[in-house]
């Protein structure tokens, strides 16, 4: 048997990360509102699937809080002050997932916290899911490089409404319904086409 990753989702060894989507960050991020629907998509397909989500705020004293309509108000927020998520709180809440083999990864800055994020999760075994319509930055071209640095050390780059397919898996999913409800609109537009239009750089 091939030893190659293919990165298949399955719920039951998954979790959502949601990365330091705040207030601070409404005016400078590109897409942000764009970022955060479809962000909200996976937290509310996660609810769905009863995968666990885990939140972070990037110094929440100054950046301020988790942004409404996210759709997180009951979740905790995790504070943080490094670029990667996985400070020792987050590192705890991982224990106690055993099963976990899959991370999707959704949130902002694409080429810092996200990036050092899904190169920390890799680095622990773990398949890393970059929800490329769920990840912006101020600056397009560093949102784009960083999508294929993160592909370059062995991270997935997808869709919100991809990963969510996937984890279904088809029909006869006994939340199938739910979660065709929630992909039934397309996911706005954050102008990733136009940016490989632009001949910024492929994925590969």
């Amino acid at each position: 048997m091939s030893s190659h990753k293919v990165g298949k989702l399955v719920a039951r060894t998954c979790a959502l990360f949601l990365c330091d989507m705040q207030e601070k960050f409404r005016q400078s991020v590109v897409y942000f509102p764009q970022i955060v629907s479809v962000a909200a998509r996976m937290l509310e397909g996660a609810r769905a699937l009863e995968i666990p989500t885990i939140v972070t705020e990037q110094y929440p004293q100054g950046l301020g809080p988790t942004v409404p309509e996210l759709g997180a108000q009951d979740l905790r927020k995790i504070s943080k002050t490094c670029f990667s998520m996985l400070c020792p709180e987050v590192e705890r809440e991982l224990d106690a997932l055993p099963r976990l083999q899959s991370v999707l990864l959704c949130g902002i800055e694409t080429q810092a916290c996200i990036m050092s994020t899904a190169l920390d999760l890799l680095e622990k075994g773990l398949d890393v899911h970059v929800i490329a319509d769920a990840c912006s930055s101020r600056s397009q071209v560093d949102r784009l490089l960083a999508f294929s640095r993160m592909r370059q050390s062995g991270a997935f780059i997808t869709t919100s409404e991809a990963a969510l397919l996937q984890l279904l898996s088809g029909a006869k999913h006994p939340k199938f319904r739910e979660v065709q409800k929630i992909i039934m609109e397309p996911a706005p537009d954050s102008n990733l086409i136009g940016l490989f239009r632009d001949g910024v750089m492929p994925f590969g």
